[in-house]
Protein backbone atom coordinates (compact mmCIF):
# COMPACT_ATOMS: atom_id res chain seq x y z
CA UNK A 1 0.00 0.00 0.00
CA UNK A 2 2.53 2.47 1.38
CA UNK A 3 4.63 1.51 -2.22
CA UNK A 4 1.68 1.84 -4.21
CA UNK A 5 0.97 5.57 -3.31
CA UNK A 6 5.18 6.20 -3.01
CA UNK A 7 4.71 5.35 -6.73
CA UNK A 8 1.77 6.54 -8.13
CA UNK A 9 -0.68 8.33 -5.50
CA UNK A 10 1.94 11.07 -4.59
CA UNK A 11 3.07 12.33 -8.22
CA UNK A 12 -0.29 12.07 -8.95
CA UNK A 13 -1.31 14.46 -6.08
CA UNK A 14 2.06 16.61 -6.91
CA UNK A 15 0.39 16.92 -10.37
CA UNK A 16 -2.46 17.95 -9.57
CA UNK A 17 -0.94 20.37 -6.60
CA UNK A 18 1.54 21.78 -9.46
CA UNK A 19 -1.10 22.36 -12.11
CA UNK A 20 -3.36 24.16 -9.72
CA UNK A 21 -0.62 26.06 -8.24
CA UNK A 22 0.13 27.55 -11.70
CA UNK A 23 -3.18 28.15 -12.43
CA UNK A 24 -3.53 30.50 -8.82
CA UNK A 25 -0.46 32.15 -9.72
CA UNK A 26 -1.65 32.71 -13.45
CA UNK A 27 -4.93 34.07 -12.30
CA UNK A 28 -3.71 36.23 -8.99
CA UNK A 29 -1.53 38.37 -11.67
CA UNK A 30 -4.70 40.01 -13.68
CA UNK A 31 -4.85 40.53 -17.06
CA UNK A 32 -2.59 43.82 -17.49
CA UNK A 33 0.27 42.14 -15.18
CA UNK A 34 0.17 39.60 -17.77
CA UNK A 35 0.86 41.10 -20.55
CA UNK A 36 3.37 43.48 -18.97
CA UNK A 37 7.11 42.57 -19.57
CA UNK A 38 9.19 43.18 -16.91
CA UNK A 39 12.43 44.78 -16.04
CA UNK A 40 15.11 42.00 -16.72
CA UNK A 41 12.70 40.75 -18.89
CA UNK A 42 13.23 43.08 -21.67
CA UNK A 43 16.23 44.42 -20.37
CA UNK A 44 19.65 42.55 -20.23
CA UNK A 45 18.42 38.86 -20.56
CA UNK A 46 16.17 40.24 -23.88
CA UNK A 47 19.21 42.29 -25.02
CA UNK A 48 21.91 39.94 -24.70
CA UNK A 49 19.44 37.19 -25.95
CA UNK A 50 19.39 39.10 -29.04
CA UNK A 51 22.77 39.47 -29.68
CA UNK A 52 24.41 36.80 -28.43
CA UNK A 53 22.06 34.25 -29.55
CA UNK A 54 20.64 31.09 -27.55
CA UNK A 55 24.04 30.76 -25.70
CA UNK A 56 23.62 33.38 -23.27
CA UNK A 57 22.25 30.89 -19.98
CA UNK A 58 25.12 30.96 -18.21
CA UNK A 59 25.99 34.39 -18.94
CA UNK A 60 26.68 36.43 -15.42
CA UNK A 61 24.62 39.42 -14.41
CA UNK A 62 24.51 41.35 -11.71
CA UNK A 63 27.21 39.13 -9.60
CA UNK A 64 25.48 35.45 -10.23
CA UNK A 65 24.01 33.32 -12.72
CA UNK A 66 20.78 33.06 -13.68
CA UNK A 67 20.16 29.94 -15.51
CA UNK A 68 16.62 29.15 -15.68
CA UNK A 69 15.30 32.85 -15.59
CA UNK A 70 17.30 32.77 -19.00
CA UNK A 71 16.02 29.90 -20.55
CA UNK A 72 12.35 30.83 -19.95
CA UNK A 73 13.55 34.35 -21.67
CA UNK A 74 14.67 32.16 -24.66
CA UNK A 75 11.71 29.82 -24.92
CA UNK A 76 9.43 32.57 -24.83
CA UNK A 77 11.32 34.59 -27.35
CA UNK A 78 10.40 31.45 -29.78
CA UNK A 79 7.05 32.27 -30.15
CA UNK A 80 5.60 35.44 -31.92
CA UNK A 81 6.90 38.87 -30.94
CA UNK A 82 3.24 39.92 -29.54
CA UNK A 83 2.97 37.17 -27.23
CA UNK A 84 6.21 37.37 -25.39
CA UNK A 85 4.77 38.65 -22.60
CA UNK A 86 2.47 36.42 -21.75
CA UNK A 87 4.41 33.54 -22.61
CA UNK A 88 7.28 34.78 -19.98
CA UNK A 89 4.52 34.99 -17.50
CA UNK A 90 3.19 31.79 -18.43
CA UNK A 91 6.52 30.03 -18.14
CA UNK A 92 7.07 31.75 -14.97
CA UNK A 93 4.04 30.83 -13.57
CA UNK A 94 4.95 27.11 -14.67
CA UNK A 95 8.27 27.08 -12.75
CA UNK A 96 6.55 28.00 -9.47
CA UNK A 97 4.03 25.57 -10.16
CA UNK A 98 6.98 22.75 -10.38
CA UNK A 99 8.52 24.34 -7.53
CA UNK A 100 5.30 23.97 -5.55
CA UNK A 101 4.53 20.22 -6.80
CA UNK A 102 8.11 19.05 -5.84
CA UNK A 103 7.44 20.91 -2.24
CA UNK A 104 4.65 18.51 -2.36
CA UNK A 105 6.81 15.22 -3.14
CA UNK A 106 9.88 15.66 -0.80
CA UNK A 107 8.17 16.95 2.68
CA UNK A 108 5.71 14.01 3.13
CA UNK A 109 8.01 12.43 6.28
CA UNK A 110 7.87 16.04 7.80
CA UNK A 111 4.38 17.44 6.94
CA UNK A 112 2.56 14.03 7.15
CA UNK A 113 -1.43 15.78 7.48
CA UNK A 114 -2.43 16.23 3.93
CA UNK A 115 -3.91 19.25 4.34
CA UNK A 116 -1.28 20.76 6.17
CA UNK A 117 1.12 19.37 3.32
CA UNK A 118 -0.72 20.97 0.80
CA UNK A 119 -1.06 24.35 2.58
CA UNK A 120 3.20 24.13 2.23
CA UNK A 121 3.03 23.42 -0.92
CA UNK A 122 0.66 26.29 -1.96
CA UNK A 123 2.51 29.15 0.03
CA UNK A 124 4.94 30.13 -3.13
CA UNK A 125 1.49 31.18 -4.84
CA UNK A 126 -0.61 31.89 -2.27
CA UNK A 127 1.47 34.77 -0.87
CA UNK A 128 0.28 38.01 -0.60
CA UNK A 129 3.42 39.32 -1.37
CA UNK A 130 4.07 37.15 -4.03
CA UNK A 131 2.19 39.08 -7.09
CA UNK A 132 2.84 42.64 -6.41
CA UNK A 133 6.55 42.18 -7.68
CA UNK A 134 7.82 38.28 -8.00
CA UNK A 135 5.24 36.10 -9.30
CA UNK A 136 4.86 35.62 -13.60
CA UNK A 137 8.71 37.15 -13.87
CA UNK A 138 11.88 35.51 -15.10
CA UNK A 139 13.85 38.10 -13.48
CA UNK A 140 12.48 36.92 -9.97
CA UNK A 141 11.98 33.34 -10.40
CA UNK A 142 15.10 33.04 -8.58
CA UNK A 143 13.42 33.62 -5.29
CA UNK A 144 11.77 30.53 -5.74
CA UNK A 145 14.69 28.66 -5.72
CA UNK A 146 15.32 29.10 -1.99
CA UNK A 147 11.65 27.46 -0.68
CA UNK A 148 12.93 24.34 -2.35
CA UNK A 149 16.93 23.76 -2.10
CA UNK A 150 16.10 22.75 1.91
CA UNK A 151 14.13 20.17 0.58
CA UNK A 152 16.07 19.24 -2.25
CA UNK A 153 19.56 19.11 0.26
CA UNK A 154 17.86 17.45 3.49
CA UNK A 155 16.16 14.44 1.10
CA UNK A 156 17.19 11.06 0.56
CA UNK A 157 16.31 9.56 -2.66
CA UNK A 158 15.47 6.26 -2.81
CA UNK A 159 17.28 5.59 -5.73
CA UNK A 160 19.80 6.05 -8.06
CA UNK A 161 17.23 7.30 -10.75
CA UNK A 162 15.62 9.80 -8.33
CA UNK A 163 18.90 10.85 -6.87
CA UNK A 164 19.88 12.35 -10.48
CA UNK A 165 16.87 13.57 -11.37
CA UNK A 166 17.17 16.12 -8.09
CA UNK A 167 20.37 16.65 -9.08
CA UNK A 168 19.36 18.31 -12.25
CA UNK A 169 17.30 20.09 -10.31
CA UNK A 170 19.56 21.23 -7.99
CA UNK A 171 22.17 22.20 -10.35
CA UNK A 172 19.21 24.35 -12.11
CA UNK A 173 18.24 25.77 -8.50
CA UNK A 174 21.35 26.91 -7.56
CA UNK A 175 22.77 28.54 -11.09
CA UNK A 176 19.62 30.54 -10.85
CA UNK A 177 20.16 31.42 -7.03
CA UNK A 178 23.45 32.39 -5.53
CA UNK A 179 21.75 32.35 -1.75
CA UNK A 180 20.78 28.84 -2.10
CA UNK A 181 25.05 28.44 -0.89
CA UNK A 182 23.70 29.52 2.58
CA UNK A 183 21.89 25.96 2.91
CA UNK A 184 25.05 23.80 2.29
CA UNK A 185 25.15 22.63 5.57
CA UNK A 186 21.70 20.65 4.90
CA UNK A 187 23.26 18.35 2.75
CA UNK A 188 24.66 17.35 5.85
CA UNK A 189 21.29 16.00 6.74
CA UNK A 190 21.01 13.61 4.00
CA UNK A 191 24.17 11.51 5.17
CA UNK A 192 23.27 11.38 8.20
CA UNK A 193 23.45 9.30 10.12
CA UNK A 194 25.24 7.07 7.11
CA UNK A 195 22.73 4.33 5.49
CA UNK A 196 24.60 0.94 3.86
CA UNK A 197 23.47 -0.83 1.15
CA UNK A 198 22.72 -4.80 1.56
CA UNK A 199 26.46 -5.72 0.53
CA UNK A 200 27.82 -3.70 3.37
CA UNK A 201 28.87 -0.51 1.70
CA UNK A 202 28.14 3.15 2.50
CA UNK A 203 24.61 4.10 0.55
CA UNK A 204 26.11 7.35 -1.97
CA UNK A 205 23.20 7.97 -3.41
CA UNK A 206 22.84 11.41 -1.40
CA UNK A 207 26.25 11.93 -3.67
CA UNK A 208 24.84 13.42 -6.65
CA UNK A 209 22.86 16.02 -5.23
CA UNK A 210 25.98 16.59 -3.00
CA UNK A 211 28.15 17.66 -6.26
CA UNK A 212 25.51 19.52 -7.94
CA UNK A 213 25.04 21.97 -5.40
CA UNK A 214 28.61 22.55 -4.31
CA UNK A 215 29.81 22.42 -7.87
CA UNK A 216 26.94 24.95 -8.74
CA UNK A 217 27.44 27.00 -5.55
CA UNK A 218 31.21 27.37 -6.46
CA UNK A 219 30.30 29.17 -9.57
CA UNK A 220 27.97 31.03 -8.35
CA UNK A 221 30.90 32.35 -6.05
CA UNK A 222 33.42 32.78 -8.28
CA UNK A 223 30.79 34.39 -10.52
CA UNK A 224 30.34 37.10 -7.52
CA UNK A 225 34.15 37.40 -7.40
CA UNK A 226 34.99 38.58 -10.63
CA UNK A 227 31.32 40.13 -11.65
CA UNK A 228 30.48 42.75 -8.98
CA UNK A 229 26.97 44.07 -8.53
CA UNK A 230 27.03 47.40 -9.37
CA UNK A 231 23.80 48.54 -6.74
CA UNK A 232 25.15 50.89 -3.74
CA UNK A 233 25.58 48.75 -0.90
CA UNK A 234 23.59 49.32 2.30
CA UNK A 235 24.95 49.56 6.18
CA UNK A 236 21.74 48.86 7.86
CA UNK A 237 21.70 48.97 11.64
CA UNK A 238 20.38 46.15 13.72
CA UNK A 239 17.48 47.72 14.51
CA UNK A 240 16.28 49.21 10.99
CA UNK A 241 16.78 45.37 10.19
CA UNK A 242 14.46 44.04 12.53
CA UNK A 243 11.75 46.31 12.30
CA UNK A 244 11.56 46.70 8.55
CA UNK A 245 11.51 42.96 8.92
CA UNK A 246 8.13 42.66 11.08
CA UNK A 247 6.61 45.75 8.80
CA UNK A 248 7.60 44.14 5.05
CA UNK A 249 8.27 40.66 5.36
CA UNK A 250 5.90 39.80 8.17
CA UNK A 251 3.55 41.98 7.60
CA UNK A 252 3.19 41.38 4.34
CA UNK A 253 2.86 37.59 4.83
CA UNK A 254 -0.50 38.98 6.43
CA UNK A 255 -1.78 42.09 4.14
CA UNK A 256 0.22 42.82 0.51
CA UNK A 257 -0.64 46.45 1.65
CA UNK A 258 2.42 47.32 3.62
CA UNK A 259 1.93 50.62 4.00
CA UNK A 260 -1.38 49.64 5.47
CA UNK A 261 0.49 47.74 8.30
CA UNK A 262 2.73 50.62 8.53
CA UNK A 263 0.26 53.08 9.44
CA UNK A 264 -1.60 50.59 11.80
CA UNK A 265 1.88 50.55 14.01
CA UNK A 266 2.31 54.40 13.78
CA UNK A 267 -1.24 54.70 14.91
CA UNK A 268 -1.29 51.96 17.71
CA UNK A 269 2.66 50.91 18.55
CA UNK A 270 5.03 48.29 17.96
CA UNK A 271 2.72 45.81 19.67
CA UNK A 272 0.67 45.35 16.82
CA UNK A 273 3.24 43.07 14.76
CA UNK A 274 5.24 42.43 18.25
CA UNK A 275 2.98 40.06 20.06
CA UNK A 276 1.77 37.82 16.75
CA UNK A 277 6.09 37.62 16.45
CA UNK A 278 6.32 36.21 20.05
CA UNK A 279 3.74 33.55 19.28
CA UNK A 280 4.96 32.84 16.38
CA UNK A 281 8.60 32.34 17.78
CA UNK A 282 6.80 29.95 20.34
CA UNK A 283 5.77 27.36 17.55
CA UNK A 284 8.90 27.79 15.75
CA UNK A 285 11.19 27.11 19.00
CA UNK A 286 8.73 24.39 20.11
CA UNK A 287 8.79 22.44 16.25
CA UNK A 288 12.81 22.91 16.71
CA UNK A 289 12.89 21.24 20.51
CA UNK A 290 9.95 18.65 19.38
CA UNK A 291 11.36 17.96 16.10
CA UNK A 292 13.29 14.94 15.41
CA UNK A 293 16.61 14.83 12.41
CA UNK A 294 15.10 16.55 8.91
CA UNK A 295 11.75 18.50 10.45
CA UNK A 296 14.27 20.41 12.58
CA UNK A 297 16.49 21.64 10.96
CA UNK A 298 14.46 22.49 8.00
CA UNK A 299 11.93 24.55 10.52
CA UNK A 300 15.61 26.31 11.25
CA UNK A 301 16.89 26.81 7.82
CA UNK A 302 13.02 28.34 6.59
CA UNK A 303 12.67 30.57 9.62
CA UNK A 304 16.42 31.35 10.03
CA UNK A 305 16.67 31.94 6.21
CA UNK A 306 14.22 34.09 6.01
CA UNK A 307 15.77 37.14 8.53
CA UNK A 308 19.38 36.38 6.91
CA UNK A 309 18.08 36.71 3.02
CA UNK A 310 16.33 40.10 4.15
CA UNK A 311 19.09 41.30 6.23
CA UNK A 312 21.78 40.19 3.02
CA UNK A 313 19.52 41.93 0.92
CA UNK A 314 19.32 45.37 2.41
CA UNK A 315 23.12 45.20 2.98
CA UNK A 316 23.65 44.21 -0.69
CA UNK A 317 21.13 47.01 -1.86
CA UNK A 318 21.00 50.26 -0.07
CA UNK A 319 17.97 51.80 -1.83
CA UNK A 320 16.17 49.09 0.05
CA UNK A 321 16.87 50.80 3.79
CA UNK A 322 14.43 53.20 5.52
CA UNK A 323 14.00 54.84 8.57
CA UNK A 324 11.89 52.31 9.76
CA UNK A 325 12.63 52.52 13.22
CA UNK A 326 10.87 55.90 13.76
CA UNK A 327 8.36 55.22 10.71
CA UNK A 328 8.75 58.71 8.75
CA UNK A 329 7.11 59.63 6.05
CA UNK A 330 9.79 57.80 3.41
CA UNK A 331 8.87 54.80 5.71
CA UNK A 332 5.38 54.55 6.03
CA UNK A 333 5.15 55.69 2.15
CA UNK A 334 7.21 52.71 1.19
CA UNK A 335 5.80 50.03 -0.89
CA UNK A 336 6.45 46.00 -0.42
CA UNK A 337 9.99 45.29 -1.55
CA UNK A 338 10.65 42.09 -3.38
CA UNK A 339 12.93 41.21 -0.90
CA UNK A 340 10.26 41.32 1.93
CA UNK A 341 8.43 38.46 -0.58
CA UNK A 342 11.43 36.25 -0.72
CA UNK A 343 12.00 36.91 3.01
CA UNK A 344 7.92 36.04 3.69
CA UNK A 345 8.10 32.84 1.68
CA UNK A 346 10.68 31.02 3.88
CA UNK A 347 8.87 32.44 6.57
CA UNK A 348 5.92 31.06 6.05
CA UNK A 349 6.89 27.97 5.03
CA UNK A 350 8.64 27.36 8.34
CA UNK A 351 5.76 28.55 10.24
CA UNK A 352 3.83 26.05 8.27
CA UNK A 353 6.50 23.25 8.66
CA UNK A 354 6.55 23.94 12.32
CA UNK A 355 3.09 24.14 12.84
CA UNK A 356 3.24 20.62 11.43
CA UNK A 357 5.47 19.44 13.58
CA UNK A 358 4.10 20.73 16.74
CA UNK A 359 0.47 19.56 15.81
CA UNK A 360 2.08 16.02 15.44
CA UNK A 361 3.46 16.41 18.35
CA UNK A 362 0.01 15.73 19.97
CA UNK A 363 -0.21 11.82 21.91
CA UNK A 364 3.64 11.28 21.32
CA UNK A 365 5.11 10.05 24.31
CA UNK A 366 7.73 12.14 26.04
CA UNK A 367 9.14 8.51 27.58
CA UNK A 368 7.72 5.01 27.96
CA UNK A 369 4.64 4.80 30.44
CA UNK A 370 2.59 6.94 32.41
CA UNK A 371 4.53 9.90 33.89
CA UNK A 372 5.77 8.34 37.38
CA UNK A 373 5.23 4.78 36.68
CA UNK A 374 7.59 2.52 38.48
CA UNK A 375 8.16 5.45 41.51
CA UNK A 376 6.67 5.85 44.53
CA UNK A 377 5.60 8.54 47.26
CA UNK A 378 7.03 12.18 46.90
CA UNK A 379 8.60 11.25 43.75
CA UNK A 380 5.98 10.21 41.97
CA UNK A 381 3.70 13.56 42.88
CA UNK A 382 6.63 15.66 41.31
CA UNK A 383 6.76 13.57 38.11
CA UNK A 384 3.20 13.61 38.07
CA UNK A 385 3.05 17.64 38.29
CA UNK A 386 6.09 17.79 35.63
CA UNK A 387 3.68 15.63 33.30
CA UNK A 388 0.78 17.82 33.81
CA UNK A 389 2.97 20.68 33.07
CA UNK A 390 4.59 19.91 29.83
CA UNK A 391 1.12 18.45 28.96
CA UNK A 392 -0.33 21.67 29.30
CA UNK A 393 2.40 23.35 27.74
CA UNK A 394 2.70 21.20 24.71
CA UNK A 395 -1.66 22.40 25.08
CA UNK A 396 -0.78 25.32 24.74
CA UNK A 397 1.32 24.99 21.85
CA UNK A 398 -0.82 22.96 19.44
CA UNK A 399 -3.45 25.61 20.00
CA UNK A 400 -0.84 28.64 18.34
CA UNK A 401 0.43 26.19 15.93
CA UNK A 402 -2.98 26.03 14.73
CA UNK A 403 -3.49 29.69 15.30
CA UNK A 404 -0.51 29.99 12.72
CA UNK A 405 -2.59 27.49 10.33
CA UNK A 406 -5.45 29.95 10.40
CA UNK A 407 -3.72 32.89 10.16
CA UNK A 408 -1.47 31.74 6.92
CA UNK A 409 -4.77 30.40 5.46
CA UNK A 410 -6.64 33.45 6.34
CA UNK A 411 -4.04 35.62 4.76
CA UNK A 412 -4.15 33.66 1.50
CA UNK A 413 -7.96 33.98 1.11
CA UNK A 414 -7.85 37.19 1.73
CA UNK A 415 -5.18 38.33 -0.48
CA UNK A 416 -6.46 35.90 -2.91
CA UNK A 417 -7.72 38.21 -5.67
CA UNK A 418 -5.79 39.99 -8.24
CA UNK A 419 -4.57 43.89 -6.87
CA UNK A 420 -2.57 46.17 -7.17
CA UNK A 421 1.40 45.22 -8.79
CA UNK A 422 3.98 46.90 -10.40
CA UNK A 423 2.80 46.17 -14.10
CA UNK A 424 -0.93 47.15 -13.06
CA UNK A 425 -0.39 50.21 -15.12
CA UNK A 426 1.28 48.34 -18.05
CA UNK A 427 2.36 49.07 -20.73
CA UNK A 428 0.55 46.01 -22.41
CA UNK A 429 3.37 45.04 -24.64
CA UNK A 430 1.13 43.59 -27.43
CA UNK A 431 -1.30 46.51 -28.14
CA UNK A 432 2.33 48.10 -28.92
CA UNK A 433 3.35 45.36 -31.91
CA UNK A 434 1.19 46.73 -34.48
CA UNK A 435 2.44 50.10 -34.65
CA UNK A 436 6.21 48.55 -34.22
CA UNK A 437 5.43 46.76 -37.08
CA UNK A 438 4.04 49.41 -39.40
CA UNK A 439 6.94 51.41 -38.39
CA UNK A 440 9.01 48.90 -39.61
CA UNK A 441 7.47 48.12 -43.05
CA UNK A 442 7.39 51.92 -43.38
CA UNK A 443 10.96 52.58 -42.64
CA UNK A 444 12.59 49.35 -44.58
CA UNK A 445 16.48 50.34 -43.17
CA UNK A 446 15.15 50.71 -39.63
CA UNK A 447 17.12 47.79 -37.98
CA UNK A 448 14.90 47.88 -34.73
CA UNK A 449 11.78 49.46 -32.90
CA UNK A 450 11.42 50.50 -28.84
CA UNK A 451 8.79 48.59 -26.84
CA UNK A 452 7.89 49.84 -23.16
CA UNK A 453 8.28 47.77 -20.93
CA UNK A 454 7.68 48.18 -16.83
CA UNK A 455 9.59 50.31 -16.03
CA UNK A 456 12.67 50.38 -18.89
CA UNK A 457 12.35 50.02 -22.76
CA UNK A 458 13.03 47.11 -25.20
CA UNK A 459 14.72 47.18 -28.38
CA UNK A 460 12.98 44.94 -30.99
CA UNK A 461 14.59 43.78 -34.43
CA UNK A 462 12.18 44.58 -37.49
CA UNK A 463 13.00 41.07 -38.47
CA UNK A 464 11.00 39.57 -35.67
CA UNK A 465 7.89 41.86 -36.40
CA UNK A 466 7.85 42.22 -40.69
CA UNK A 467 9.05 39.88 -43.41
CA UNK A 468 11.78 41.25 -44.97
CA UNK A 469 13.38 40.46 -48.56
Amino acid sequence: MARGWRLHGAPTVAAVVGGSATAVAWWRLGPVTRGTVWAEDGGVFLRERLALGPGTVLEPYAGYRHLVPRIVVDLAWLLPVERYAVAVSGLACLVVGVVCALVFLLSGDVVRPWPLRVLLAAVPVVLPLAPVEISGTAANLHWYVLVLVPWLYTHRARTWWGAVALAVVTALGVLSEVQATLFLPLLLVSWLPLRRTATGRVDLRPLPVTLAAVLGSGVQVATALTDPRASRPGDPGASDVLAGYLLQPLGGAWDRRVGVVAETVHAHGWGVVVLPTVLLVVVLVTAVVLGRGRARWVVVALAGGSLVVWWAALVANGSAVQDWVALGPAALAAGPQRYAAASGLLLVSGAVVAASVVIGSVGVPGGAGRPGAGRSGPTVGRSAAAGRSAAAGRLVAVVLAWCVVAAVVGAAVWNAAPGTTRRSAGPVWSAQVPAAAEACRADPTLPSVVLRTAPWRAAVPCDRLVERP
